[in-house]
């Protein structure tokens, strides 16, 4: 039986940059067995004291954090150390390298990567956008998007797009539909955003269709789960993805993150032509 560990996150700022650190740590040991507390905002001594003292009667601990305000860091690690608690920053010796580099002195201020800049205004309208363009609700300025994305039901076009909202990308995504015709403006030679089509493996498709219509007792005609229905489906959406020359990506093994990123890749190729 695998020992259990007790995995401290502590962040100065939202945890945003350390948890996402930590996933992809922990998805590379199979059999580690964890439980996962997180502590944001720490800014004091006295925070550090009281999650010590937790650690101390936790079995196993073990503190990641990213403090960048150098002296509540260094109390953190003393801390740790005498407490015999392994204790790990993530962003410290980075910062430091980047310090000499660079030849100059980091500012150490928390939550420096959350100041309301333009970079931050242009995700927020990215995010309306995307919002008031999910499902083909709006399609009358295709035009304003950074990207459209087209696909069968269930290919996971609105997770996706609000995952490239917040990386500030204006993005609309339109269903299709059998027997329903894509937007006129969607056929012009003359559209200037990205275009890309995404795709899944039938029987994935159906699986997630069956479960989604008894989770959420949806009143759905039988071809949309019937298999030979869904493969006809995704058959016309290759066929009309090849027509208009749309770059396409097969999603059935993707999480949204890694079809994101093919598609940021796609809009910077279209871009730079």
């Amino acid at each position: 039986m695998n020992e259990k560990y007790n995995v401290y996150l502590i962040s100065d700022s939202t945890g945003e940059t350390l948890d996402r650190i930590f996933l992809s740590l922990q998805s590379q040991f199979k059999n580690f067995n964890y439980e996962k507390k997180e502590f944001f905002f720490v800014r004091t001594e006295q925070q550090v004291d009281k999650i010590i003292s937790e650690g101390i009667k936790g079995h196993n601990p073990i503190i990641l954090y990213t403090i960048v305000e150098t002296k509540l860091a260094k109390y953190l690690a003393s801390r740790s150390e005498q407490s015999n608690i392994p204790c790990f920053g993530v962003l410290g010796s980075l910062i430091l390298a980047f310090s000499k580099l660079l030849n100059q002195k980091a500012i150490h201020k928390p939550s420096a990567q959350h100041v309301l800049d333009d970079d931050y205004y242009k995700r927020i309208e990215a995010i309306q956008f995307t919002m008031s363009h999910d499902d083909g609700k709006r399609t009358e300025d295709l035009s304003n998007s950074d990207v459209i994305l087209l696909g069968v039901s269930r290919t996971s076009k609105t997770p996706t797009s609000i995952y490239l909202a917040n990386r500030g990308y204006k993005t609309t995504n339109i269903p299709l539909v059998p027997n329903q015709d894509i937007p006129t403006d969607l056929k012009s030679k003359n559209l200037k955003c990205c275009v890309v089509g995404l795709f899944a493996d039938p029987d994935r498709l159906s699986d997630i269709r069956r479960n989604r219509v008894a989770l959420m007792k949806e009143n759905r005609s039988s071809s949309y789960i019937d298999i030979s229905s869904i493969q006809k489906e995704v058959e016309d959406s290759k066929i009309l993805f090849r027509k208009y020359n749309w770059p396409t990506i097969d999603v059935t093994r993707k999480s949204v993150e890694e079809t994101a990123a093919s598609i940021i890749k796609i809009i910077e190729i279209k871009r730079n032509k």
